[in-house]
């Protein structure tokens, strides 16, 4: 799979290990070698890139403050030589966890784990009407997984990709957000550029965010005025 990436660490032998284990064993484009949190947050600003490999101790500013500070759509691989900051890690969109020394076996395991994260999930929906089927399938590989209209929770858009969130299921679909939108009928609405939400699995709604199952969703002002007429169509 053809995914592009960065190394973020300030040890020069561990970042001459991963180079080669991503050459060797991957199709990945590295695009940069970054010793440091702020040569790594200049060459970001510039250049977007698939996933970071990011290391925790470094000088100045640590892998976790850098995190903080980057796009929280960021996919990170941390790499690390300590494992007691394993569960902070998982506050970012994290896909992996490498305690150094990396050893091959390892490294394959996560390549397999980021690729995979990766993979889209192909759907092809029909035109949904109102008064159709409650419920879609969505194909992956040789299966076909039922989805439930009123299971579903929000859809989030990812550039190319959309995130369907059902309480019972995470899909990753290669498809924009603006195409699923005209497909879904009431009670689903478009809240944000990222957003689709199932106003009947909405919790409460407080300071222009939307809560859904402990989801935080933000209602931009482009979309606030068709979403507050909905919620005073039902004020009480």
């Amino acid at each position: 799979m053809k995914l592009s990436c960065i190394i973020i660490d300030d040890e020069p032998n561990a970042v001459d290990l991963l180079e080669l284990l991503i050459h060797q064993s991957s199709e990945w484009v590295l695009k940069a070698k970054c010793y440091d949190a702020l040569e790594a947050m200049n060459f970001l600003k510039k250049q977007a890139v698939d996933f970071i490999f990011l290391d925790i101790n470094m000088p100045h500013l640590s892998g976790m403050e850098l995190a903080a500070l980057l796009p929280k759509e960021t996919k990170i691989v941390f790499t690390t030589a300590y494992s007691e900051y394993a569960a902070d890690s998982y506050a970012f969109q994290t896909i992996d966890y490498l305690l150094k020394p990396i050893t091959l076996k390892r490294f394959l395991s996560a390549m397999q784990k980021i690729e995979n994260h990766f993979q889209p999930v192909k759907i092809h929906l029909p035109r949904i009407e109102q008064n159709s089927s409650d419920y879609f399938f969505v194909r992956s590989g040789k299966t076909f997984h039922k989805i439930l209209m009123r299971d579903i929770l929000y859809v989030e858009g990812e550039r190319e990709y959309i995130k369907l969130v059902s309480t019972d299921a995470r899909l990753l679909i290669y498809r924009r957000l603006k195409e699923v939108e005209v497909q879904l009928p009431p009670p689903f609405i478009r809240v944000h550029n990222s957003f689709i939400v199932n106003t009947e699995r909405l919790d409460k709604v407080e300071d222009n965010h939307i809560y859904i199952a402990e989801k935080r969703i933000p209602v931009s002002n482009k979309f606030r005025n068709q979403f507050m007429q909905m919620i005073n169509g039902r004020l009480f």
